[in-house]
């Protein structure tokens, strides 16, 4: 563990808050070359699970299909630590990341597609909510779950 790591762990309770009020996340599946490939998503926290949506088909679906292994990050930066500065090396940041590794499904039941979607929508824009959700949207919408096999949340204050 990084000595960094070490000092400033997160707690459950931090880890699960910031990621309740995160806005972006970002997962990384693996790709048919071997290679990491990275892209930003709207995201839900819900039942210790990390689910999000997205069109049925594209790279990161593949990636997921083919090797279920992911990593998800979110982070939230609140500021910097400039004050009394003898050398520009010294400067800091005040943030709180998690990194999540874990096993990324796509969700097949129309019912569950449809709870996660609505709770995405809860969470981005819940003026929306008494608007329908059209069965063919949301069988033409991808759902995935990420199964959380290890967690760790770093903060610097």
């Amino acid at each position: 563990m990084q000595n960094r790591m070490k000092e400033f762990t997160m707690s459950s309770e931090a880890i699960d808050a910031l990621l309740q009020r995160a806005q972006v996340g970002r997962i990384s599946t693996i790709g048919a070359d071997g290679y990491p490939y990275t892209v930003a998503i709207h995201f839900l926290y819900e039942n210790g699970q990390i689910y999000f949506h997205g069109l049925p088909v594209g790279q990161k679906l593949e990636n997921i299909i083919r090797n279920p292994k992911v990593c998800f990050e979110t982070d939230e930066l609140s500021g910097y630590l400039l004050d009394d500065l003898e050398i520009a090396c010294k400067a800091d940041t005040i943030y709180e990341s998690v990194v999540i590794q874990g096993d990324a499904a796509v969700i097949r039941q129309a019912g569950k597609k449809r709870e996660i979607l609505e709770k995405i929508i809860v969470k981005y824009a819940p003026q929306l909510l008494p608007l329908p959700l059209p069965e063919n949207r949301i069988s033409g919408t991808a759902v995935v779950e990420i199964r959380i096999r290890e967690i760790t949340g770093k903060y610097h204050k």
